[in-house]
């Protein structure tokens, strides 16, 4: 019976769905996480009776036909790159970006990867690195007898070192942003990598036309809304209920189908 690979294909979307809500909901503390969201299309349909058929010699036509659907596919996860609440944390070399732009970060293997996490801290040589000590592009490195550190909106970093009365600059905290921000591939620990669906990687400078600027002592937190998820998260479930209830239905249609033709 077709009704059951339908309903089939029913509860493996929301299986997915549940999986995708889930994750949002566990990063929902973590620092620039986008929440994705589940996105499915219908299959193809099988025409019994095609709209549009003549069915007398006067050109009379069937208005609407017979179409019969096999089910739901997912498509894609897209991911909500919408702004996130800024929070404070009074750390010197958390940045927050309020507006577009990724921070980018140079990996060992060479790659340049993108962020909105902009938590980070000085590695052994005052060069400001990410949480697992990745380089944040073009690399500025700290003195080591610098007493204070100050990051503009537009990401110009300055240091007092010594007694000096006067700021003294160390580095420019580059940017990037893309065409298409969801196109994006995500590989974890906050990263995101450039793809052909992104477009290439547009350079620039906080504050420059396209670009956000920054916040220091400050984090975006994760765009998802906890009541959003946990009603997505029941409807999900009512949805996949009501498909295995399309399964047990079917099941016991098939059941007594095949008694009648025992009896």
């Amino acid at each position: 019976m077709r009704a059951l690979h339908t309903a089939a294909t029913g509860m493996t979307a929301q299986e997915l769905n549940v999986q995708v809500i889930s994750n949002n909901i566990a990063n929902m503390r973590t620092t620039g996480y986008k929440r994705q969201q589940a996105h499915f299309q219908d299959l193809l349909y099988q025409d019994m009776r095609r709209s549009g058929t003549v069915t007398s010699e006067q050109d009379t036509r069937v208005p609407a036909g017979i179409e019969i659907g096999t089910g739901v596919k997912a498509v894609s996860t897209a991911r909500a790159m919408s702004q996130g609440n800024i929070s404070p944390t009074e750390k010197d070399y958390d940045i927050a970006i309020r507006g577009e732009g990724f921070f980018r970060i140079e990996m060992p293997d060479g790659r340049t990867t993108y962020t909105r996490d902009g938590g980070f801290e000085l590695n052994a040589e005052g060069e400001l690195v990410t949480k697992d000590g990745y380089r944040v592009a073009p690399g500025i490195q700290v003195p080591q007898d610098a007493r204070s550190v100050s990051i503009s909106a537009q990401g110009q970093v300055q240091v007092l070192v010594g007694g000096a009365n006067e700021p003294q600059d160390v580095g420019q905290i580059a940017m990037s942003r893309f065409v298409n921000k969801a196109g994006l591939q995500a590989i974890g620990d906050n990263l995101f990598l450039e793809t052909a669906a992104s477009g290439p990687a547009i350079e620039g400078q906080p504050g420059e036309a396209g670009f956000g600027n920054l916040q220091q002592g400050f984090l975006e937190e994760a765009n998802v809304n906890a009541v959003t998820e946990i009603s997505s998260l029941i409807a999900a479930q009512r949805a996949y209920e009501m498909n295995s209830k399309v399964v047990s239905a079917a099941d016991q249609m098939l059941t007594a189908a095949s008694q009648m033709f025992r009896g």
